[in-house]
């Protein structure tokens, strides 16, 4: 399933919920000492439901599930009435502003600032390698950050992934495509070119064909790319 295919399923079901929580609430604002069978059946489904598309487009870590969390935490959770149903509100609240920020790309931008952490990481792994002199392990590890940098880049903007025959793109082709699309200038293009063949010499054992102080200069460019164009 493409990208926008799963935005566009997620955006549904939370327009259901959003709706149907609507409902609930009113139900429950006027309801006497407590929600009884059918009615408190649909609430606890409705809860299921909101705690799934909340974890699984949110995140475990997200203010939306956070939300949900406290919410679903209330004392005697189904002991609905009519003086009792904040918890009800507060999770109609969540799955409302995830509706939000699905509509203005807010997501989207949090996951690139999170990937770009995840780099950071790898990037500083391989700084230490190459300081403690593993030149070679450093160089398949910024290129392995560089080609993952490069696809979800290419997801960003609705490019190829794979090829016809449903192969991964390697560095080069995603590079191609990217700076055709206009996303980076033909220099950088260019300069992802030399350091692909650097991953490549490294990967496949051809150490003489590099230094040091070019895994050095890879490292920077890599740096350089990720906080220019995934944050």
């Amino acid at each position: 399933m493409s990208d926008v295919k799963a935005v566009e399923l997620a955006k549904r079901e939370l327009d259901d919920l959003i709706a149907t929580g609507e409902k609930l609430i009113a139900i429950a604002g006027n309801a006497g000492d407590n929600l009884k069978g059918g009615q408190l059946t649909d609430v606890m489904a409705w809860v299921s439901r909101s705690g799934h598309i909340i974890q699984r487009v949110g995140g475990e870590n997200s203010v939306y599930n956070q939300a949900f969390q406290e919410a679903r935490r209330a004392k005697g959770f189904t002991y609905i009435h009519g003086d009792k149903y904040n918890h009800l509100c507060e999770i109609w609240g969540a799955l409302k502003g995830l509706r939000h920020a699905l509509d203005t790309g807010l997501l989207q931008d949090l996951r690139r600032l999170l990937q770009a952490e995840i780099f950071a990481d790898f990037l500083e792994m391989a700084e230490h390698l190459l300081s403690e002199g593993y030149k070679d392990a450093s160089a398949v590890l910024i290129g392995g950050v560089l080609e993952d940098a490069l696809r979800k880049l290419s997801a960003s903007n609705n490019l190829p992934l794979v090829t016809a025959a449903a192969k991964p793109l390697t560095i080069e082709p995603l590079n191609v495509n990217l700076a055709k699309a206009g996303v980076y200038p033909p220099l950088t293009k260019k300069q992802i070119t030399s350091w692909a063949d650097l991953r490549n010499n490294a990967a496949h054992g051809n150490y003489s064909k590099y230094t040091a102080d070019d895994v050095k200069q890879m490292l920077l460019f890599v740096q350089r790319f990720c906080a220019d164009f995934l944050q």
